[in-house]
């Protein structure tokens, strides 16, 4: 079978990704997936960023707005999901333009990962969540360290779902998720892609602009969405998301409402350095940097430049 042809737009947040991916479609006669983890969830469009009506511009987007807060969605979960969409649009032979900042997303899906299945053992889950709560998250990444430091060191020390299923795998397979990453490789991606990172030569610029955008989702109603992610279960994906949980300490009464907004384009800023790590480290990227383009329509067709080069005919 060959392979299905995919453009890619990714790198850090607040890096004009949507807007470049809506033009690729556009210009590409392609339909848009988004490879963001939380722009997933119902209701939450604000805080995510998840593009309006207006910035769609008529471009049908995939796997947004369409899982339960409350609901547990997983990469496998996602590979699966995309994959569906990507084939159906080629199918409609139209482009598969994949964006977001989400590189586990991303890697797991364009390099073909197999993710064998590992069952749940939630009294293992309930185990290691309550030793988070009362140790800290820390505790897992030491223990997760003990027999898989790859993973240790990949995965974010705060993400405890993620720490945790790590230390699930092993303990249910005795296979580490490195070793589970890595089998899977052996097999060939079923696309070939041309993946577009997005960046700011000037970090300061990037800065601003992460600042600019969290202003202008206040505007727009961030601290209504965080209240309404306030009132979720703790144990909810979304409550740990950036961009509500700062919040938190506001709604208790234990700091003012312009420190939240200060720790919410601080924690942007923090992510923004993890997704540039991420990214950075991977090959087959072909970096723009937002700062050397006088205007979007020259990044636009500096981007067309790059997927014509691959040649492909849908």
């Amino acid at each position: 079978m060959a392979e299905i042809p995919v453009a890619a737009v990714i790198g850090p947040t607040a890096t004009g990704k949507t807007r470049l991916a809506v033009e690729i479609a556009l210009h590409f006669n392609g339909e848009v997936v988004s490879a963001d983890s939380m722009q997933i969830y119902k209701g939450l469009s604000v805080g995510t960023a998840r593009p309006t009506v207006e910035e769609m511009r008529g471009v049908p987007h995939h796997l947004i707005g369409f899982l339960d807060p409350l609901g547990q969605f997983s990469v496998a979960d996602y590979v699966d999901a995309a994959s569906s969409c990507i084939c159906g649009i080629y199918a409609r032979k139209k482009l598969p333009v994949l964006v977001g900042g989400t590189g586990l997303y991303v890697s797991s899906l364009l390099s073909g990962l197999n993710f064998s299945p590992v069952g749940h053992n939630d009294a293992l889950r309930r185990q290691l969540k309550e030793k988070a709560e009362k140790e800290g998250p820390q505790t897992l990444v030491d223990e997760l360290r003990s027999f898989d430091p790859e993973s240790a060191e990949r995965i974010d020390g705060n993400n405890v779902k993620r720490l945790t299923r790590a230390i699930e795998i092993y303990r249910e397979s005795g296979i580490t998720m490195t070793e589970q990453i890595r089998r899977s490789k052996m097999a060939p991606s079923a696309y070939d892609s041309a993946v577009i990172g997005l960046a700011y030569r000037d970090r300061n610029k990037l800065y601003k602009a992460i600042d600019s955008r969290v202003d202008m989702m206040m505007g727009r109603g961030l601290l209504d969405e965080a209240k309404q992610v306030y009132h979720l279960p703790g144990s909810s994906t979304a409550s740990q998301a950036i961009g509500y949980k700062e919040f938190f300490p506001y709604f208790r009464g234990e700091c003012s409402l312009e420190d939240s907004v200060e720790a919410v384009k601080r924690s942007s800023r923090r992510y923004a350095k993890r997704q540039l790590t991420w990214f950075r480290h991977k090959s087959g990227i072909t970096w723009l940097f937002v700062d050397e383009f006088q205007n979007f329509e020259g990044l636009a067709a500096k981007s067309f430049e790059i997927i014509d080069g691959k040649g492909w005919k849908i």
